[in-house]
């Protein structure tokens, strides 16, 4: 085996490891929403790469008001999908966006933007 095919051999196997690691392995940070006086739970997730925190905690049966501030305009984040709400959202590039729902029972949804590729939760407790 030639030095160039082994230098193109490591890169790949180099390159599996990283997706494997971002999409599978990496921490996500969690962020539990705040309420405000009106009793609607908030949370500011930061899209830039990926979604920050990837990981919200809300109550059950109160509004919750998720603000998507998308600092980015790789193609892959211009959409978001909370398909257990049947909400699908064009994020603008460099702005924020308000998506609101009410979660009627406590359990897991994930959220993902509109190729799949990112992921987030909001876990309603």
């Amino acid at each position: 085996m030639t030095s160039d095919k082994i230098a193109i051999l490591l890169s790949g196997l180099a390159a599996i490891a990283w997706i494997i690691w971002y999409f599978f392995l990496a921490r996500r940070s969690s962020a539990q929403a705040t309420g405000d006086p009106r009793g609607i739970q908030e949370v500011t997730i930061t899209v830039q790469g990926g979604y920050e925190p990837s990981e919200v905690r809300v109550r059950a049966g109160r509004p919750v008001r998720i603000v998507f501030d998308r600092r980015e305009t790789n193609p892959c984040s211009e959409e978001v999908v909370l398909s257990d709400f049947a909400i699908r959202r064009f994020l603008p590039p460099n702005r924020r966006t308000a998506i609101e729902f009410t979660p009627a029972s406590p359990g897991t949804h994930e959220f993902v933007c509109g190729m799949g590729m990112l992921h987030g939760k909001v876990i309603v407790t």
